[in-house]
């Protein structure tokens, strides 16, 4: 069995090969050429979360889980927030081929996956990029947009001041673009072609005016039913797609928050990432429309990253 630690994750799959790697693992989805459950997260005194995320890639192929947990208390400790790691078993006898450390797999095939999504709902000449959150997703989300879209321009914003202008600074110096740390959100979004929010909100951070109209959004911070990044307006008012149709519908709070409001019901969801991928559902059909993506996670994902970095060093 091989183990992958966080920096051999992040250093041995490249976040390009990792979007051609998201792409193809949600079109097998899609063609049902794969299979996954819903997520079951076992809810833990104090509000943190253990998850189990299994998946099966297809007859012949291979199969395992991500098994992780979400330790809010953590903060502050020395101890991470989320920790786990994800197993890959093949499917002739069932052993365990490999595990890779979870928080790292996460972390890339989120903004690999917001990468897929950005390529094919954001217009082509989208230049400017707004990052609310500055921790690791804004990092790899950061790359991901890099990859499918000629970036010019940079700001990001977090309720830490200090870790924005320290954010700014070494992605500037990474990426060889101008970043800078906006003083609100509005500061960071209003002008911004592309919006990635990357926040442990609860709570709705950003609104239909802090938008301007042709913009793409990845929303990817908020993963349960009660909980949300974007306000019931802007979703009201955008071309909503999923990863995933029953993640959306079971625990999509981006949706069913304004769904319970009143505002919409599930005509609203355009459709998902697999069906952009096939063709069958449809992108943008104007250049002034808002596109949202709202993304929860699949298992598919985070299992085909370890395969690949299983095959490719083997």
């Amino acid at each position: 069995m091989m183990i992958f630690e966080a920096e051999q994750v992040l250093a041995q799959l490249p976040m390009k090969t990792c979007i051609g790697v998201m792409a193809d693992a949600i079109r097998d989805l899609a063609d049902g050429r794969s299979s996954q459950p819903l997520r079951t997260l076992s809810q833990l005194p104090d509000g943190n979360i253990f998850g189990f995320m299994p998946a099966y890639l297809g007859a012949g192929d291979y199969f395992g889980a991500k098994i992780a947990t979400v330790f809010h208390t953590n903060a502050g400790t020395g101890y991470p927030t989320h920790m786990g790691y994800v197993m890959l078993l093949e499917a002739n006898h069932g052993s365990v081929c490999a595990m890779a450390d979870a928080s790292a797999v996460t972390q890339l095939r989120t903004g690999a996956v917001s990468g897929v999504a950005t390529n094919l709902l954001a217009r082509q000449d989208a230049h400017t990029l707004a990052l609310i959150g500055s921790g690791a997703q804004a990092w790899s989300h950061l790359e991901a947009m890099c990859c499918v879209r000629d970036i010019h321009e940079v700001s990001v914003f977090d309720v830490d001041p200090v870790r924005a202008t320290h954010f700014a600074a070494k992605a500037g110096e990474r990426f060889r673009i101008p970043v800078r740390a906006a003083t609100s959100v509005t500061d960071a979004t209003v002008n911004a072609d592309i919006i990635c929010t990357v926040t442990n909100a609860k709570t709705p951070i950003l609104t239909l005016a802090q938008v301007k109209p042709g913009a793409h959004i990845n929303a990817v911070g908020a993963y349960s039913k009660t909980t949300r990044e974007i306000a019931s307006d802007l979703v009201a008012a955008s071309r909503l797609y999923a990863d995933r149709m029953d993640s959306i519908l079971s625990e999509g709070g981006e949706f069913l928050i304004p769904k319970s409001e009143g505002l919409l019901d599930e005509s609203h969801i355009v459709g998902d990432l697999g069906g952009l991928l096939q063709g069958r559902t449809p992108a943008r059909t104007g250049e002034a429309q808002i596109s949202l993506f709202d993304a929860h996670g699949l298992a598919v994902e985070d299992v085909a990253c370890v395969k690949w970095l299983y095959q490719h060093a083997t």
